[in-house]
């Protein structure tokens, strides 16, 4: 990771153990403001408790618990105000959950600093630190800021929180800056802001303050609200629109049915409360919202800071990635990785001439892999003295140094384009031809490929003019831009996945031709286009051709290509690091940006932003947020799954002329059940190196008719094995409150198993959900000093079996049926062309 250092922040002398002033740090503080890293706290107890008291659930256990008491029912009505506590618990709970993660990384922050300031130390909040303080990190320490470590030894910190890197991440001094206003500077020269000091004492020139801290971007990328209206949110708008309707619909003929059947007017009231709170469909909103603040979360912890919440939906239905070749799929930066030495020349002669025309000045890519290759290989090599220089430029496209070597002897050292360099040399027409072809072979593999040659100058006779032949040919030097480490894995794992990949680069046809065929992409023959192909093509088709590399890009092109890709259907996420990139950004379902590398106007037009601007790190996040959505099916799932059962139940019984099934208290102890369960069991990672397929279905439709089929089916046979078992009950003779309790506890091991067959139980949390929900109802029934609180008698042996035998008739068909009902979207490798979906593939 490499962050960019602006060098204006800094003080004069910003190496030096020298602190700020008084007035300096007024004055910066004026300008950059607190060191407010957390940022406005989002949770508080009394925002949790005015966001429960929009849950419904409370206002209906307000409204029965009033009404018991206008009758008299003095035990009842307590009882239903008592089950406010548990519910409101279980609200505030789940409010925090959703905002953990950013409460968690809050907590991390170090609240106090020791700074240099008037040339002494003294400690001061944290939030007081200013760009340019020079603060001092003790071993165990919080980095209270952003900054470049200027001293200390054997230094280590903990960088868990903000990369998930588990082992200790070495820190060491930086000695200088590289050239220019605005340098990008290695990570391990960084201290963060929430990371901690695990050895030595660093002291720090502080930086990046507040919310431009790596750590404060993260908090407020966690913390931001789900304001934008997504297809997944009108989809689940819809579902409850038509849940409400019929919800309204059966409380209505309830309460008439039951008042006409003679039950007066109390039972009418609460049968229909009762019914309207079971099929009150408010989980799948909270549900929504929940997930959608986990994946923001997730994503940031891979690297992957999420800018607009639309983006966390969208990242997961993504079925084309439009790439950047370099710094994304490679590393962005030059290798020497082959030398070709003229006969009679070694290997060591060629790289000394190529590092002897270079300079470390300029900071050129080419200049900074051949001087780090000579360190690497001549460790011992002499500077000599530099008597001129005649630098690069496009024109003569070589650079020549001339140096001291001996006594009355020069050294003329060239390197540049073969061409260039060949024409100095003198050279017979086969040796031209021979070198010419050997140039070829290193082109079609993608290199870059200079050539270098040197001659001997006499020192008496030398006028200090660049020296235009009499060459002698040492050989060639190729370098390459190497592929990110895990990039290859990444883009197989895409294709595998039926995720197409197309890289957009400015390299010349052969290099991108020979970076695509060492990643895979497009097979054993990627099909390349240039832009201007690209362009004509969309010209005369307007559509996308076949096409897996385009090379020579301009950025209309780019902007053409992920325009033309959305007209077909395609969900696309474009990546880029620079102001010209901005319309292909803004144009793509999800725009990336770098975090590295990536200028301001690219990161506001984007929607997501990858700190380490690796390829790699995109796939990790689209395989989240199709895991994300895969969660939040599944959680969907079992929540019809028990509502189905449970709303036909309250209203088919009532209307048969039978007893209330559930009681105002049992719908809160259901709830109280089933709210947990569906936000907290369906919360599995995705699997390392996995990207799940997805297919194509309209964007709003949650469910295959194969998987409406099942909840039906499942539910349907669920609700008559509750009326069965209850039926047969009261049939024996056996009081309404016992029958209740067998209702109850069918239901209540139902959705139990219904949790675990859906969840497959991988997680913990999901385990202890379902155990909890086992054992704390198991009491309540069976206790009967409990059982009598919530209108209940404990269950016989008797009772028990026929609980067992109303589940088995459930779950049995729901076992058996599961891979029949997952098959339609198995088979769905590729994206098909069409609407954008939302759909996703189960692992």
């Amino acid at each position: 990771m490499r962050i960019l250092v602006p060098v204006n922040r800094l003080p004069h002398g910003w190496q030096e153990a020298r602190g700020l002033d008084a007035d300096e740090v007024l004055a910066r503080r004026a300008r950059h403001g607190l060191n407010d890293v957390r940022g406005p706290s989002l949770h508080s107890p009394v925002q949790s408790l005015r966001d429960a008291s929009r849950d419904p659930m409370l206002w209906f256990l307000v409204a029965t618990s009033v009404l018991y008491f206008a009758l008299g029912e003095h035990v009842e009505g307590v009882v239903m105000l008592l089950a406010l506590v548990p519910l409101l618990g279980m609200d505030v709970f789940l409010h925090h959950r959703t905002q953990a993660s950013t409460e968690g990384l809050r907590g991390r922050l170090a609240e106090f600093a020791t700074v240099l300031r008037d040339g002494r130390e003294v400690e001061v909040p944290a939030r007081d630190v200013v760009p340019g303080d020079l603060m001092r990190v003790e071993a165990g320490g919080q980095f209270p800021a952003d900054g470049l470590v200027v001293r200390g030894q054997g230094l280590q910190a903990e960088e868990s929180p903000l990369t998930g890197e588990s082992l200790p991440v070495r820190k060491r001094p930086l000695e200088r800056l590289p050239p220019g206003d605005e340098p990008a500077v290695d990570g391990r020269h960084w201290g963060l802001a929430g990371t901690r000091l695990l050895t030595g004492t660093a002291w720090v020139r502080v930086v990046f303050t507040g919310a431009e801290t790596l750590y404060g971007s993260i908090i407020r990328s966690a913390g931001q609200e789900v304001r934008a209206r997504t297809p997944l949110q009108h989809a689940v708008a819809n579902l409850v629109a038509v849940l409400v309707g019929v919800a309204g619909a059966l409380c209505a003929v309830l309460a008439l049915v039951r008042w006409r059947q003679g039950f007066g007017w109390l039972d009418a009231l609460l049968s229909a409360a009762t019914l309207g709170v079971a099929a009150l469909p408010e989980e799948f909103p909270v549900a929504l919202t929940f997930f959608l603040g986990a994946g923001v979360y997730r994503l940031a912890r891979r690297q992957a800071l999420v800018r607009q919440a639309v983006s966390v939906e969208n990242i997961g239905r993504v079925s084309c990635v439009c790439s950047d070749k370099t710094g994304t799929l490679t590393e962005g930066l030059l290798r020497v990785t082959r030398l070709l030495p003229a006969p009679g020349t070694s290997p060591q002669a060629l790289l000394r001439t190529a590092v002897l025309a270079s300079r470390e000045e300029g900071r050129d890519p080419l200049d900074v892999a051949l001087l780090e290759a000579g360190a690497r290989e001549l460790p011992e090599l002499p500077g000599p003295a530099r008597e001129a220089t005649f630098p690069f430029t496009e024109e003569r496209r070589r650079e020549t140094a001339v140096v001291r070597q001996g006594p009355g002897t020069l050294l003329a050292a060239v390197k540049g384009a073969p061409e260039r360099v060949l024409e100095l040399c003198e050279l017979t027409p086969d040796a031209r031809r021979e070198w010419a072809l050997r140039l070829d072979a290193l082109a079609h593999e993608g290199l870059k490929v200079i050539a270098c040659a040197s001659r001997t100058l006499d020192a008496a006779h030398w006028h200090g003019g660049e020296p235009e032949r009499g060459f002698d040919l040492l050989g060639l030097v190729a370098c390459e831009d190497p592929v990110r480490e895990g990039v290859e894995a990444a883009v197989r794992e895409c294709r595998d996945a039926g995720l197409r990949t197309v890289m957009v680069t400015g390299d010349h046809p052969r290099t991108a031709l020979a970076v695509a065929r060492r990643l895979g992409l497009g097979g054993a023959s990627p099909q390349v286009l240039t832009g201007a192909d690209l362009e004509a093509r969309l010209a005369d088709t307007g559509t996308v051709p076949p096409v897996d590399v385009v090379a020579r890009a301009l950025p209309a092109q780019k902007y053409a290509l992920v325009k033309a890709l959305r007209r077909q259907g395609e969900v696309v996420a474009a990546t880029g690091d620079g102001v010209n990139d901005v319309p292909a950004l803004q144009a793509a379902d999800v725009g990336i940006a770098m975090g590295e590398r990536g200028t301001r106007s690219a990161r506001e037009a984007s929607s997501i932003v990858l700190l380490n601007d690796d390829f790699g790190t995109l796939v990790r996040a689209i395989a989240e947020g199709r895991q994300l959505f895969s969660n939040l099916q599944r959680c969907f799932l079992y929540l019809l799954l028990v509502h189905i059962p449970l709303v036909s139940t309250a209203a088919l019984l009532p209307l048969w002329g039978q007893p209330l099934l559930y009681l105002p208290i049992h719908i809160v102890w259901l709830e109280l059940i089933i709210h947990p369960t569906a936000m907290l069991a369906f919360q599995s990672a995705a699997r390392p190196g996995r990207l799940t397929p997805v297919r194509a279905r309209p964007a709003a439709r949650f469910f295959s008719w194969r998987e409406w089929t099942l909840l039906t089916g499942v539910g349907g046979l669920l609700a008559c094995g509750l009326v069965w078992a209850y039926a047969r009950c009261l049939s024996e003779g056996q009081d309404v409150e016992r029958a209740r309790a067998v209702a109850m506890a069918s239901l209540i091991l139902a959705s139990a198993a219904f949790a675990a067959v859906l969840t497959r139980l991988r997680t913990r949390t999901a385990r202890w959900v379902c155990a909890l929900s086992l054992g704390l109802s198991a009491l309540l029934i069976q206790v009967p000093a409990l059982a009598a609180l919530v209108g209940l008698h404990p269950l016989h042996a008797r009772d028990g079996a026929r609980v067992l035998v109303a589940v088995a008739a459930a779950l049995v068909p729901l076992l058996l049926a599961w891979p029949w009902a997952q098959g339609g979207r198995s088979r769905g490798r590729r994206w098909r062309t069409g609407q954008p979906t939302m759909t996703l593939g189960h692992p």
